[in-house]
Formats: C-alpha cells, sequence, structure tokens
C-alpha cells in the first residue's frame, strides 16, 4: 500500500513538473503554486491526514487548475457563453465523481457529526474557497501596488498560506 502511494505522488508531480517545464509564461496562478498543492494533496494522503485536511488541498489544487485552464482558453481565443461554469462543472466532475464511485466521499462512517457532510467534500468546498481567496487577494494587492508583488513569491505565498492555516486548523480540531 505504501509503495503505491509512492507511485502516485511520484506520478503527480511529474505530471505537474513536465507542465512546468512545458509552460512559456506562469499564467493566472503561477506553476509552483499548483505543484505545491498537488504535492500536499499527495503527502497528506500518504501521511494518513485526516480527510478534512486532504480535501483542503485537492479544492486549491482545482482551483488553481481552474484558472490556468481559464487563462489557457484565453490566450487561446478560445470563448464562448458560460465557458467558467463548464470549466468548473468539468474538473470537479473529474474529482468528485471517481472518488464517489470509489467509496471514498459517501462513507457514513467519514463525516461531520454535525452537518452529515463528508470530510473530504468538506474539506474540497473550505479548500477551494481558501484557495481562491488567496489568489483573489494577492490580484487585488498587486493591482494596489501598480502591478507590483510587495514581496518576492507573494504569488505563491498568498494562495497557499490559507490552506496551511486552515490545515494546521483542522488538524487540531479533528484530533
Amino acid at each position: 500500500m505504501i509503495h503505491d502511494n509512492r507511485k502516485i505522488i511520484i506520478f503527480i508531480l511529474s505530471i505537474f513538473g513536465i507542465n512546468l517545464f512545458l509552460v512559456k509564461q506562469a499564467l493566472a496562478v503561477c506553476p509552483i503554486c499548483t505543484i505545491a498543492v498537488a504535492s500536499g494533496v499527495g503527502l497528506s494522503r500518504y501521511l494518513g491526514i485526516d480527510d478534512a485536511i486532504s480535501g483542503l488541498w485537492i479544492g486549491g489544487l482545482i482551483v488553481s487548475m481552474i484558472t490556468w485552464t481559464e487563462s489557457w482558453l484565453e490566450k487561446k481565443n478560445i470563448l464562448f457563453k458560460g465557458r467558467i461554469y463548464v470549466n468548473i462543472l468539468v474538473y470537479y466532475a473529474l474529482v468528485i465523481i471517481p472518488l464517489y464511485y470509489s467509496k471514498i466521499i459517501g462513507n457514513p462512517l467519514n463525516t461531520f457529526c454535525a452537518c452529515g457532510l463528508d470530510k473530504l467534500l468538506f474539506g474540497m468546498i473550505a479548500g477551494s474557497l481558501a484557495f481562491w481567496f488567496g489568489a483573489s487577494w494577492y490580484f487585488y494587492l498587486k493591482q494596489k501596488n501598480n502591478g507590483h508583488a510587495y514581496f518576492p513569491f507573494q504569488k505563491v505565498v498568498m494562495p497557499i498560506s490559507p490552506l496551511i492555516i486552515l490545515s494546521i486548523i483542522y488538524y487540531f480540531l479533528t484530533k
């Protein structure tokens, strides 16, 4: 089982590593952010961390991929009504449907007692919102500073920071 998890982690990192070398410029969310989020997903599952925390990183990864895809479609001048909604629906479906059919999401023993929502799904929702908030805040601050970041690697730190903070909070809540 551990050997299989290492293969999954290596596979995920390889895909994002290859994409990093093929991308000519950083688009909406930087490639380093996406790699950091993908690493967080693989590492948390490998270490047996609670699904709510794993879900945070999965949600962040989904939002990162949505923004990359939107930037790519815009750059290629592929425009159609409702494109963002189709993009969002496709990415969440690509993640949630396989997790549901493999019985990772939907296990009645893996829910929050208070609301009955699956821990992984709850984490994905919270992580998506947190990553989106961090990335949006970065772009807002950059705009306020005449198109410049306030500090080096701000584009990486701001989207990842909310995920790290929530991971720490969830760790103590689920401990």
